[in-house]
């Protein structure tokens, strides 16, 4: 069968303008960010399936499996009010101590665990980066989506708990569902900064457990948020310590599973700058990682 030869340029006519006439780009061309976000919804299946993928990966060599996703936020609350709550007595001027404190633990750890898996979200899978063309931002992405699903079993339990300790039902409650949205979409900006340091720098997966540490300390978790009130008399110190976005998560899902609670700031405020972060944050994020595309998998 004869084969169709494609014509060379013609004379006069530009290089660029010929490249364009025949849908040829340039080898290795960063996308535009509005190109990128139609490559990477087009591979969205594949975001799903590489999730589910890591999922059972991870937990099914275990006896207990999923209930592991469940049982470590559990554990880590029962060790935090044992010391904290008990030992130390931080729990002083919050009556219903119990929920207010695996509130704060359970919506922690899940901003805790996306960063986590997110600084080894390319340095962990350069093997298939190198192998396969693919938007590198759906690595990031799987892994807040892993832990989004991972938090909708927790919870089930976190329910459980808060009813338990006599907190009712109210229609409040439905503030959970926004509240949750917006810290899914900060914890997929966070991991995809983090993401993009993290395959620079080797040594961010070692340095990542204290820094979480210290955001824990800060975010109000272990003990009432009226502490940083009590010990911080500088005006603008305190407006910086309660713009802590984890802070102000907790505090919109405390808001929303409890009543008579202390909080931060009004919730109207809490709202706006939930926005804001999630805004900065998740834009942020992914143009931060987007402007990295053609690095990773490289060296």
């Amino acid at each position: 069968m004869a084969q169709t030869a494609v014509a060379g340029p013609e004379p006069g006519l530009a290089l660029k303008e010929y490249a364009r006439r025949n849908g040829l780009t340039a080898a290795g061309r960063l996308p535009t960010l509005a190109e990128y976000s139609r490559q990477l919804w087009k591979y969205r299946h594949f975001i799903w399936e590489f999730a589910s993928a890591k999922v059972t990966a991870s937990l099914g060599k275990t006896r207990l499996g999923m209930v592991w996703q469940v049982l470590t936020p559990l554990l880590n609350a029962a060790v935090y009010y044992l010391v904290f709550g008990l030992l130390l007595g931080t729990n002083r001027g919050i009556e219903n101590f119990v929920p207010y404190l695996c509130i704060g633990v359970f919506i922690f750890g899940f901003t805790q665990a996306t960063v986590q898996a997110g600084v080894q979200a390319i340095s962990s899978n350069l093997g298939l980066i190198r192998a396969l063309h693919f938007p590198r931002a759906s690595m990031p992405v799987a892994v807040a989506l892993i832990e989004a699903r991972n938090m909708i079993a927790s919870m089930a339990v976190l329910f459980v708990i808060v009813l338990a300790f006599g907190e009712p039902i109210t229609v409040q409650w439905l503030l959970l569902i926004p509240a949750l949205l917006l810290q899914t979409v900060f914890n997929g900006g966070t991991a995809m900064l983090v993401s993009r340091l993290g395959a620079k720098l080797n040594d961010l997966r070692q340095l990542t457990p204290f820094i979480m540490r210290v955001w824990l300390y800060g975010s109000a978790v272990i003990y009432p948020v009226t502490a940083f009130e009590e010990r911080v008399h500088n005006p603008v110190l305190l407006a910086v310590v309660e713009s802590n976005p984890l802070l102000i998560f907790i505090e919109l899902i405390r808001h929303a599973l409890m009543e008579e609670i202390p909080l931060a700031n009004p919730a109207p405020v809490l709202w706006a700058k939930a926005i804001a972060w999630t805004a900065v944050v998740g834009l942020g994020g992914y143009v931060y990682f987007w402007r990295g595309e053609k690095g990773y998998g490289r060296g």
